[in-house]
């Protein structure tokens, strides 16, 4: 098992990776928020194909990474989404808000 962490990557780029969960939720909240916020790019990739594992925590994380973009005048875009948090997406009616139709 890797790390949980988001870290910025090539130039609007943010990598998340490990296991989504309550326990590492509120960290992964808050270094999330200032990586967007402090970002140049405005327009940014959430790399999300470290991710090992999620709960709803994940999608929860997206959205709030989401409203971060959006409050800072960026586009937010998501790469690399596992599985399991596309099958919670699409039974909570949020692959459309995270544009993951295709």
């Amino acid at each position: 098992m890797s790390d949980t962490a988001i870290r910025a990557g090539a130039s609007g780029e943010l990598l998340l990776s490990g296991v989504l969960d309550y326990r590492s939720g509120p960290a992964l909240r808050e270094a999330g928020r200032r990586l967007i916020s402090s970002n140049t790019a405005s327009e940014l990739v959430l790399d999300c194909s470290a991710v090992e594992k999620s709960s709803s925590v994940g999608l929860s994380l997206l959205l709030a990474y989401l409203r971060d973009a959006h409050k800072a005048s960026k586009h937010l875009s998501v790469r690399g989404l596992p599985q399991d948090m596309r099958e919670i997406a699409k039974v909570s009616g949020l692959h459309e808000l995270l544009d993951l139709s295709a």
